[in-house]
């Protein structure tokens, strides 16, 4: 590696972390898919849908890769830019996105929805799932597991404790599920490995995911920074371990 350390700063500092799309690190981090393949999945359910809600969409990437949509294709969004991206992308593709502060209640009338999904939701109200699914409805998902990429955390933050390690468990999900009224139908979880070829990587994925790191930033953290940046160009890279599950549940007819 020849480009120096404040090289890859300025650079992982400068560009833009909006939406969901983290092509940027093409060639500087690798990160193991799931074997079941969420997005060839989704793509199987949306078009028998009547009526779609995808929560969190983010900037719509998701949605916007798939070959076809519910004839109602309806998705929320918090983060202003991720919402005006979100628009750009999925109104050619007649979806609709509303700006929703990921709080109870969701904005849509109780059974609005034959199937709801969310990648990644950042929180999971099971509750307003229930309320918005039609009887017979599924709640489709791919979530972020427990202790998912905590080399990296822990090497920022320090040991966590056990119950932040065990925080975002299947089992939370399950249970919340069953205690909403819901039946799971599938549910399923895997370690996958990540890793990180170059300090910007690493940098530029900590701005975009900011709850790995809350409050990350590059001054806070240049120490620790300079000491992972020598020990990337030692080994070759940093790696991780992300964890993924899938929860497929069904709201009784």
């Amino acid at each position: 590696m020849s480009r120096t350390f404040d090289d890859l700063v300025a650079e992982a500092q400068a560009v833009s972390v909006d939406g969901w799309d983290f092509s940027w690190l093409d060639g500087r981090a690798t990160e193991q898919r799931p074997s079941w393949g969420y997005q060839r999945m989704l793509a199987e359910r949306l078009p028998d849908a009547a009526a779609a809600l995808d929560i969190q969409t983010g900037g719509g990437e998701v949605l916007a890769g798939l070959p076809r949509l519910a004839p109602l294709t309806v998705a929320t969004e918090s983060w202003p830019p991720n919402v005006d991206k979100a628009t750009r992308l999925l109104h050619p593709r007649g979806a609709v996105v509303v700006a929703d502060e990921d709080e109870p209640p969701l904005p849509f009338a109780d059974e609005a929805f034959d199937l709801v999904v969310s990648r990644h939701p950042v929180t999971v109200w099971w509750g307003e799932i229930a309320r918005v699914l039609q009887p017979g409805g599924t709640y489709f998902s791919q979530q972020v597991g427990p202790a998912s990429v905590f080399e990296l955390v822990e090497y920022f933050l320090g040991p966590q404790p056990e119950e932040v390690r065990r925080g975002r468990h299947p089992d939370d999900a399950r249970r919340g599920a069953e205690d909403a009224g819901l039946q799971i139908t599938e549910l399923r979880s895997e370690s996958l490995r990540t890793e990180f070829f170059d300090i910007g990587a690493v940098i530029y994925f900590l701005r975009k995911v900011i709850w790995m790191v809350p409050g990350f930033t590059v001054d806070q953290y240049r120490g620790r920074l300079e000491e992972l940046d020598q020990q990337i160009r030692r080994d070759g890279s940093f790696v991780a371990h992300t964890t993924r599950f899938l929860i497929e549940a069904r709201k009784p007819e």
